[in-house]
């Protein structure tokens, strides 16, 4: 996949004065318009906010090697499901900066980059993992549901090398029961960051699988609008 990809997205917009924004990443093979409706319903009613604007964007369609190389909403391709493998990092930089491109439109808006939060599903957390912690660490916060980095990840080697950096709070949540992205992966990702310096809070969901639950989604709210507090 080349850079400077197009990519789609559904907003909704601040009810009064915008003066913070949050993207929220759907995992593989969604869209933002299915998590954005995965997410009202669990909110009982459009999830929107006076002062945040809220951007999902869809990934491209591009080759998924875990899908036998067929055309998928995916932000990056891997070479499978785990945290075994090596990163595929050409992928994960060409859509890092597509994205890092709709971020910046909002700072061309005015709204700072300490006024910025990533957040996503499964692979939209990964996605998150990658700006948060690699492209803009001035960003405000990442929350992640379901979601891990690889062991040998691109994300703790740039840490390492900004280390004392100040860097984006982290609420990261996992299902115990995920057979999908096993929780120990999520714990061993949250671990890692948390040597490397970052401060962040693992959540263990009792009875979840890999999925959102309405638990996450209020947990998510509180710790959304304790970081990106109105101005």
């Amino acid at each position: 996949m080349r850079g400077n990809v197009k990519i789609t997205v559904n907003i909704v917009n601040a009810t009064k004065a915008h003066t913070a924004s949050l993207f929220f990443f759907h995992g593989s093979g969604s869209t933002g318009r299915n998590v954005k409706e995965w997410i009202d319903t669990l909110n009982r009613e459009e999830l929107k906010f006076p002062y945040i604007k809220i951007i999902y964007p869809t990934a491209p369609a591009q080759p998924y090697t875990p899908a036998n190389g067929l055309l998928s909403n995916v932000w990056f391709d891997r070479k499978s499901i785990s945290n075994e493998v090596s990163e595929q990092v050409e992928s994960i930089n060409s859509i890092c900066q597509s994205v890092m491109e709709l971020i910046d439109k909002e700072v061309a808006l005015g709204i700072p980059y300490n006024r910025i939060i990533v957040a996503g599903f499964s692979m939209g957390g990964a996605l998150s993992f990658h700006l948060a912690y690699r492209y803009k660490l001035s960003l405000a916060g990442c929350c992640t549901m379901s979601s891990f980095l690889n062991k040998n990840s691109l994300v703790y080697q740039h840490l390492k090398e900004n280390s004392g950096a100040s860097t984006p709070s982290l609420l990261q949540f996992h299902g115990i029961t995920d057979g999908l992205v096993p929780i120990q992966w999520g714990r061993e990702t949250y671990n890692n960051l948390k040597e490397l310096g970052v401060n962040a809070e693992f959540v263990t969901l009792n009875n979840v699988a890999h999925e959102i639950t309405r638990n996450e989604i209020d947990s998510f709210k509180k710790w959304l609008l304790n970081i990106l507090p109105e101005n």
